[in-house]
């Protein structure tokens, strides 16, 4: 699809070139029968050449090639009118290239938006390298969270503050979808002021995609979803929202285990090997079950979450389970999960999530 694309771009571009030729008088050109002046003539050269920069920026996936690809059809379009019984059939690629390089300036604006909340988050932590995590630091924990964080290496690891988590994914938007869409995401999470920000970008056909960001900022959620990164599809906060985001943010805490030591957090044990956490930050609770295995690794999150934030929303038990895990920067943390909602019906695994790379306390956005 992208080849073709591009070879369309190319040889709209090419085409072009007809018209500067013949109104230098290098070539009679007996497809354009009107006179061309040597001023149109280098339009139409301005034109061939803006098509072909764009097509080379296309390529190399430059953040501006949308604008260069929008003044090409604006001034291929003003051309094909001034030259319609000639030109008139240049209209149709010239609308498939303005489609495309106006869902890139969706895409260029959802990245800017997305760069400035991510920024705003990391902004508000203070790394500090001196800060260990010790066996004191744990003692009040429950037995099965300090096994876990024992197990996991983050006793005597330096505490995060900062965690960048990079993400390859596969969703499900219905329980009655057959077919699983590929997703990337670039998710990250601040420790110390309780923050995450969540820009995932899913492939849904070769022609339809959509960019969605969930965060948790100031203790309150916030989910958005654009269709090909022009069109909202869904933006929502509000209470119900805030409590799920905030039970998200807690059963990523294995892959953050000093976050098991913040203040927002209470822990109650159930037995060596469960835990229950309740976390309260900004007017926004929320709780989860932890379960680990007998050596101490972390194999299961349940939570009783709001599914949706429509006025007769119920909870249902949400629940996050490993399938393996992996040591990043010394610390082993679950690498392959599931999420599944048990509703009434059925039970609907909604997303298979494998993390690619894991950094921590990286203050700059990459």
């Amino acid at each position: 699809m992208k080849i073709a694309y591009l070879l369309l771009v190319f040889l709209h571009g090419l085409i072009h070139i007809l018209g500067f030729l013949k109104g230098f008088g290098f070539k009679e050109v007996k497809a354009l029968t009107l006179p061309i002046s040597q001023t149109m003539g280098l339009l139409w050269l301005a034109a061939a050449i803006l098509f072909v920069l764009y097509g080379v920026l296309y390529i190399t996936d430059a953040k501006y090639a949308w604008l260069i690809g929008l003044l090409a059809v604006v001034i291929s379009q003003i051309l094909i009118i001034i030259f319609w019984k000639d030109a008139k059939f240049g209209s149709l690629p010239n609308a498939i290239i303005l489609v495309v390089s106006l869902i890139s300036y969706g895409h260029y604006n959802f990245q800017k938006l997305v760069r400035f909340e991510t920024e705003n988050v990391i902004n508000q932590s203070e790394i500090s390298t001196e800060k260990i995590i010790s066996e004191n630091d744990i003692k009040d924990l429950p037995i099965a969270v300090k096994k876990w964080l024992r197990r996991s290496g983050a006793v005597g690891e330096p505490y995060i503050y900062i965690g960048k988590v990079v993400q390859q994914a596969k969703m499900k938007l219905k329980p009655e979808q057959d077919n699983w869409y590929n997703a990337r995401a670039v998710q990250y999470t601040t420790l110390d002021v309780p923050a995450c920000i969540w820009p995932v970008d899913v492939e849904m056909n070769k022609l339809l995609s959509f960019q969605g960001r969930d965060k948790f900022i100031e203790g309150s959620g916030e989910m958005l979803i654009k269709l090909n990164a022009l069109f909202n599809v869904v933006k929502e906060k509000g209470e119900k929202l805030s409590e799920g985001t905030l039970q998200r943010y807690l059963g990523e805490m294995v892959w953050f285990p000093s976050l098991a030591l913040s203040p927002y957090i209470s822990w109650q044990a159930i037995n060596d090997s469960t835990a229950r956490a309740v976390m309260a930050y900004k007017g926004t609770k929320g709780a989860g079950t932890f379960y680990f295995n007998g050596e101490g690794d972390f194999i299961k999150f349940s939570a009783m979450r709001y599914k949706d934030t429509s006025p007769d929303a119920k909870r249902y038990e949400w629940v996050l389970l490993v399938e393996e895990h992996t040591t990043f920067e010394g610390i082993k943390v679950p690498s392959k999960m599931t999420a599944s909602w048990k509703l009434e019906d059925e039970d609907w695994t909604w997303l298979k999530l494998e993390i690619s790379d894991l950094k921590y306390n990286e203050q700059a956005v990459q």
